[in-house]
């Protein structure tokens, strides 16, 4: 479930009967549920457009789930490993990565 570029992920609470889900990406706990995929869809909506808002208020920007940047620490091997594998390929180890990255979330 996706809105305004925020990730959420949802579970269904059998003891509650009602769907729970959880902003995933960010540090900021933004928590939602509902009893049917409508209304569930109506609050996680709701639950960021209040954090959106709450953060206009305090005058700090929300966090965004991802800036597109990641530093990764491997061991030497792995990244030699990589640098070869990109470079047999054709690629730049960051275009190798972000291919591997693609295919592994299915994105």
């Amino acid at each position: 479930m996706t809105y305004k570029g925020y990730s959420a992920r949802v579970e269904y609470d059998e003891r509650d009967n009602i769907f729970v889900g959880r902003v995933l990406g960010i540090r900021t706990l933004i928590s939602f549920h509902g009893k049917t995929v409508d209304q569930l869809r109506k609050e996680f909506r709701a639950a960021v457009e209040d954090y959106v808002a709450d953060c206009k208020d305090e005058g700090v920007p929300p966090e965004k789930p991802a800036s597109g940047k990641i530093l990764l620490r491997l061991p030497p091997e792995l990244h030699g490993a990589a640098l070869v594998a990109a470079q047999a390929s054709g690629k730049s180890l960051n275009q190798w990565a972000v291919e591997i990255l693609k295919d592994a979330t299915h994105s």
